[in-house]
């Protein structure tokens, strides 16, 4: 299904994008794959299919936690520019008006 040049430059314009003659074509052609794509997907049968937001089952993938290197207070700060009392020193950002 060829999709027509200016449909396609119009597309790029709404996307803020500039693209060359080569890019016009290759895009064009591009898109008309899909859209014959698309075309066979709605030609099936999906009656008995029941809707879905995802085609796999997701399982959470999280991992536990595990404590694995403890540092001291002082390999912490052993970089740091400046700290006082186990706490990062930094420059102050807010005046003491607000």
């Amino acid at each position: 299904m060829p999709i027509p040049k200016e449909q396609v430059l119009h597309i790029a314009r709404l996307s803020r994008l500039k693209l060359s003659e080569a890019e016009t074509d290759a895009y064009q052609e591009q898109m008309g794959q899909i859209l014959e794509y698309v075309q066979q997907l709605e030609s099936l049968n999906t009656e008995s299919v029941e809707p879905s937001s995802h085609i796999l089952d997701l399982e959470n993938v999280t991992r536990p936690d595990h404590v694995d290197l403890k540092l001291s207070a002082q390999d912490v700060f052993m970089n740091a520019p400046d700290s006082e009392n186990d706490f990062f020193r930094v420059p102050q950002i807010l005046s003491q008006e607000a």
